[in-house]
Parts: structure tokens; C-alpha cells; sequence
């Protein structure tokens, strides 16, 4: 349940005018799928100095209600950490994007976010069973 789907590699010279990339890249133009198979919102260009990770939320069920342009704390459980033991990884990150269908178990679910190069490391590096949850802010 909720293995970290952290990637996210480093930004490329694909992105649109102005120096950000699109986040979920190779999407077809003006927007991205939203939870629910809805095209609402398009994704957000990254940020400069930000890279973009795909993130798998251990209750899926959290993307119905995040847009691109939100802002969300980060947390993690890391596998065999007890179930209260969150710990906040990346305060107020911004949503780029949000693929899927919210109740998916088949990993095609992700929350597109914009990191400090540091904290996707952090992210990437946690161990296999890791779980992430969010605090949505505004």
C-alpha cells in the first residue's frame, strides 16, 4: 500500500518558453488529467531552481481534492515506522499537477510537486514502503 514513487529527474531543455518544464512532460498541450479523468486546470511550469517529483500518496483518495497551484505539506512515514511517526519532508510545495484517478491501485496515480532539489533527494532516497500523506494548505 503506498510505496514512494519518487523520481523525478533533473530538468531538461524541453520545457516551455521561460525556462520551466512542464510538469508529467509529453502530455498533450493545454493541461494536464486532473484526479477523476477531468482536464481541469493545466500543469504548472517548475519554478526555477525547483525540480519536479512524482509523489504516490499513501490515501490516493487525497487527489480529488488537490488543483495545480496548491499548496501542500509533505509528509512521510518511513517503512517500518510506527503509524503516528510523520515526519514533514517539504513544507507549502507546490502542486504542478495531478495524474490519475484518485482510487487507482495500480500506481498510475501521482501528485506532481515542486521540491528544493534537497528535499527530492530526501524524497527519492527513502526507503521501499515509505509512505507519503499531505496537509493541504490553501
Amino acid at each position: 500500500m503506498g510505496a514512494p514513487a519518487a523520481g523525478g529527474g533533473a530538468p531538461g531543455g524541453d520545457g516551455p518558453p521561460g525556462g520551466g518544464i512542464q510538469a508529467g512532460g509529453g502530455g498533450p498541450p493545454g493541461g494536464g488529467v486532473q484526479a477523476g479523468g477531468d482536464r481541469r486546470a493545466a500543469a504548472l511550469p517548475l519554478p526555477a531552481g525547483a525540480v519536479g517529483v512524482p509523489i504516490r500518496l499513501a490515501e490516493p483518495a487525497a487527489l480529488a481534492v488537490l488543483r495545480p497551484g496548491a499548496r501542500v505539506d509533505l509528509l512521510v512515514v518511513p517503512a517500518g515506522g510506527a503509524t503516528g511517526a510523520a515526519t514533514l519532508l517539504a513544507p507549502r510545495a507546490l502542486v504542478l499537477d495531478v495524474v490519475g484517478a484518485a482510487g487507482a491501485v495500480d500506481g498510475s496515480s501521482a501528485l506532481y510537486l515542486a521540491l528544493r532539489p534537497e528535499q527530492a533527494q530526501r524524497a527519492v532516497g527513502l526507503p521501499e514502503g515509505s509512505r507519503f500523506a499531505v496537509v493541504v494548505r490553501e
